[in-house]
């Protein structure tokens, strides 16, 4: 298990930019349709901005038209976590990246098939790696 989870901020101040910090450990939201990826279609692996995980895949990706890179499936389910959130008076599933706990976005249940499910990430999150 990695040891990433437990880094105090200013291990992650000094490996993020402050707007990765305020998405990834903070929680925060990027503005939608502000980020480089939401309108990426090019071949490869998406990673974890802090850590470098690989958790989607071009494969999965999809134009949801909400402003946020969109995807049905995540690369491994052990290499993201879901959790209950309750912020802002919705009803949410927080996903983060399994390794280092940085905050990725939320999954919905109104994606396409064959999962229904739409993971809902923030750019910022993510670090894209084009297929060699």
């Amino acid at each position: 298990m990695s040891d990433l989870k437990n880094k105090p901020d200013e291990f992650w101040k000094g490996k993020l930019t402050d707007e990765q910090f305020e998405v990834c450990r903070l929680k925060g939201t990027e503005v939608p349709f502000s980020g480089i990826y939401w309108d990426n279609h090019e071949e490869g692996t998406y990673r974890c901005v802090a850590c470098g995980e690989p958790l989607f895949s071009s494969e999965t990706k999809f134009a949801s038209d909400t402003g946020w890179p969109s995807f049905w499936n995540a690369v491994s389910e052990g290499n993201i976590e879901l959790k209950k959130d309750t912020s802002h008076g919705m009803k949410r599933t927080e996903v983060l990246c399994t390794n280092c706990g940085s905050h990725l976005g939320h999954l919905f249940d109104d994606g396409p098939k064959p999962t229904g499910q739409r993971y809902c990430i923030n750019s910022v999150a993510l670090k894209f790696e084009p297929k060699s």
